[in-house]
């Protein structure tokens, strides 16, 4: 397992999320996610802007390690596709960058359930490649 460089701040522990593995060769990262109650809707699954809230997690979380931990992405533009209703959890990401830029980030995130049989959403983002908040800025 590589070491999980950075503090992801309160909103991290809101989310239930936690760091499993980057893998540097494929700048691929692999997150737990565990929805508290508050993020269920009436239907009994995680509310739509909250599940971006984990891809946007994980997308970008593969990027600061990518890059030693001394970027992070600042988002122009996601994408999202909500493919089943996402339950509490426990839920599964992943997130790769597909290409690292001087200018520009492009990345992507799926939310699986724990088994890796469903997939439930993925995401694309376009970001600008910026200094870690707090380091040097």
């Amino acid at each position: 397992m590589s070491e999980f460089l950075g503090n992801g701040g309160p909103h991290v522990e809101l989310m239930g999320a936690k760091f499993i593995d980057f893998d540097p060769v494929t700048e691929t990262i692999t997150m737990r996610f565990f929805a508290p109650d508050s993020f269920i809707t009436p239907r009994g699954g995680v509310q739509g802007g909250l599940v971006a809230g984990f891809l946007d997690e994980v997308m970008g979380w593969a990027h600061v390690q990518a890059s030693e931990g001394k970027e992070a992405p600042l988002n122009l533009e996601i994408a999202m596709t909500l493919l089943k209703l996402i339950p509490p959890g426990p839920l599964v990401g992943k997130g790769r960058v597909i290409r690292r830029g001087r200018r520009a980030v492009f990345l992507e995130g799926e939310l699986w359930d724990e088994s890796w049989t469903t997939l439930y959403a993925r995401a694309t983002s376009t970001a600008l490649p910026t200094p870690v908040p707090g380091q040097g800025d």
